[in-house]
């Protein structure tokens, strides 16, 4: 049985731990996520994804706010791992842990070397790709950098957005794991480097790219929309309020860039460089979540066509 030390942090990763602890070729030695973080106003403690998994089976669980350094990595080292896999950890694994094993893989949401970074599937979707996959690939110290094992796809449908996707590639992840590690280890795989011509980058989201720009095409907006659904929401100005649309749909239609160019008890849509967006989910300010209509009905029922969103 091959003995690992399992590192990652959220639901996708909770998904690939679980597939490893399914099968009986491995053995998790112990867990390594992100340190448990204060959520929402107020401030509550959220135990991370994975964390929830290695307490429901009681595995030994390392939390360092940072790996290197740490006692946490002298812990590690010492519990005597075959090798390590990794799931969207968020943290480099210090050469000398990696020295220590006989091999080290991460399970990275995107066809590399497309997307290396922390947020490859919501840029999969903010540009409008046809197709989004995972990579099994050999971890090295530089960021989803190194040689590539196998490599799974499927399609972006327009009904995805980043919760949707993440679901569906960490079930893809976890099959694509299961079915490499034992050709891998076995030496029957032999890894490719990846073609660092080909290489693009997925950086976290910054809070101004959540901006909605009413003058880019109502595709591109609404791309930008469910790539940011549920998190971290792309937001416009409402009267000089933060306005964030959490679900929308493209339309035909013209207009003026964020103008508003119909309104109905049940519709709105406002206009984009090209095309409209037809909002569907919306959150104004100091209120919480709501449909379009509930929103007409209530605080946005002096709306008017030819108001205006945007700066």
């Amino acid at each position: 049985m091959t003995k690992i030390i399992f590192m990652g942090t959220p639901d996708f990763s909770a998904t690939v731990l679980k597939g490893l602890l399914a099968s009986e070729n491995y053995e998790i030695l112990a867990v390594v996520t992100q340190p448990d973080r204060a959520v929402g106003r107020k401030k509550e403690i959220h135990l991370t994804p994975v964390k929830e998994v290695a307490l429901a089976y009681g595995l030994p669980i390392y939390q360092p706010e940072k790996l290197s350094g740490s006692k946490e990595l002298e812990q590690l080292m010492d519990l005597g791992a075959d090798g390590i896999v990794t799931a969207a950890f968020g943290q480099f694994l210090p050469t000398k842990l990696l020295d220590k094993v006989g091999f080290a893989v991460n399970v990275h949401a995107s066809l590399l070397p497309k997307y290396r970074g922390g947020a490859p599937i919501h840029y999969a979707l903010i540009n409008g790709d046809e197709r989004a996959g995972v990579t099994i690939m050999e971890m090295v110290k530089e960021m989803d950098a190194g040689d590539m094992i196998s490599q799974d796809s499927l399609p972006i449908t327009d009904r995805d957005n980043v919760g949707t996707l993440f679901d569906k590639l960490a079930v893809l992840g976890r099959d694509l794991l299961l079915e490499t590690l034992p050709n891998y280890l076995n030496g029957t795989i032999k890894p490719q480097p990846q073609d660092n011509t080909q290489v693009t980058f997925s950086p976290n989201i910054q809070p101004e790219e959540e901006r909605l720009d009413w003058t880019k095409s109502s595709r591109m907006l609404f791309n930008q929309v469910r790539g940011m659904y549920p998190w971290p929401i792309a937001h416009t100005l409402l009267k000089g309020q933060r306005f964030k649309i959490h679900e929308a749909q493209s339309v035909t239609g013209q207009g003026q860039p964020g103008e508003i160019i119909e309104k109905t008890k049940k519709t709105l849509v406002v206009a984009a460089g090209q095309g409209a967006l037809s909002l569907k989910t919306v959150q104004p300010a100091g209120k919480p979540k709501m449909s379009v209509r509930d929103f007409l009905n209530g605080v946005g029922r002096q709306l008017e066509v030819g108001d205006y969103f945007g700066d």
